[in-house]
């Protein structure tokens, strides 16, 4: 049966206690699901990690999604093992294509072992799926089972803030452009989604190099791979700040507070990626700011800590 409101309304607020997650990455696309990924692993206390699957990616360090998708995966390896941590059926190979304008669902070993959890999940004890890039793993998933919109929650660091404009969506939402056809898949299905804009909202959760060689570089191989990354990215560091995007679904996750929402109707998302409202849409909960300060502070101290381990 589908969800009610009212239960898509509970399921939409922040969870108490330990949190069963899996999360859905395109890990080698830029620097910050690195940095999403390894706070998500150093929160025990709060986060189960159950799985890590890579997702597809095209743009100027791939030539198409799928080996967008493979490096991905190979980053999330680099990571796990600079923290000690086992890959073996914990990280997942995604989708090597996108579902598309045509929303044809892919298949995959991520999209397998998504559906899994979420069938021995519940709306009771729900799984929450945090998506940081394009959505055509967690599509998939929901074109293949349509029931499981019933027990997962998906919180998606997605499109921009809706009340930016079109050109500014076109131009900058790299999540949402790269799987448009997902991501209506994703907002018509009636799965409870925590969406977490980029630009005007993420964007403000930026670092730069002396913080990230205070902070970072200095605690442990998984501290120096971060600075590494983070400073790669540019040849240019005076005056220069980057943006850790994907850290703020995590830090909702973590802390509501940090990623102050609402309650808002979905919106019907137009081929131009455009928000369109509609009468009788089910609800869904809308960041509009972050923490940034909590945030960062939160995985500077853990990490801090797992060094000196």
């Amino acid at each position: 049966m589908a969800l009610s409101d009212a239960q898509r309304l509970d399921l939409l607020q922040s969870p108490t206690g330990k949190v069963r997650m899996v999360l859905d990455t395109d890990t080698y696309n830029e620097i910050d699901d690195q940095f999403a990924v390894v706070q998500a692993l150093l929160s025990p206390e709060r986060l189960d990690v159950q799985a890590i699957y890579a997702c597809p990616f095209h743009n100027g360090r791939s030539d198409g999604p799928g080996q967008g998708m493979e490096l991905s995966y190979e980053e999330i390896l680099r990571v796990l093992t600079r923290m000690g941590h086992a890959s073996d059926g914990f990280a997942f190979r995604g989708v090597t294509e996108f579902v598309g304008p045509e929303k044809k669902a892919r298949h995959a070993e991520a999209v397998d072992h998504l559906i899994g959890l979420a069938r021995a999940s519940s709306t009771e004890d729900p799984l929450y799926v945090v998506a940081i890039g394009a959505i055509s793993n967690i599509a998939s998933a929901l074109l293949l089972a349509p029931e499981i919109a019933e027990s997962i929650v998906v919180v998606w660091l997605g499109g921009n803030a809706p009340h930016w404009p079109k050109s500014f969506n076109q131009l900058a939402s790299f999540n949402l452009r790269q799987d448009v056809g997902g991501a209506q898949v994703l907002l018509d299905s009636g799965v409870p989604v925590i969406y977490v804009p980029a630009s005007g909202v993420t964007s403000h959760l930026r670092s730069n190099v002396p913080e990230i060689e205070k902070y970072v570089e200095p605690h442990g191989e998984i501290g120096a791979f971060l600075a590494q990354r983070f400073k790669e990215y540019s040849t240019d560091h005076k005056g220069w700040s980057k943006e850790i995007w994907d850290m703020a679904a995590i830090g909702w996750l973590l802390n509501a507070d940090w990623a102050p929402s609402e309650i808002m109707p979905a919106p019907v998302m137009g081929d131009d990626m455009t928000w369109l409202k509609a009468e009788g849409r089910h609800p869904m909960r809308y960041v509009g700011h972050v923490n940034r300060d909590a945030i960062l502070r939160d995985f500077f101290d853990k990490l801090e800590a797992h060094a000196a381990t």
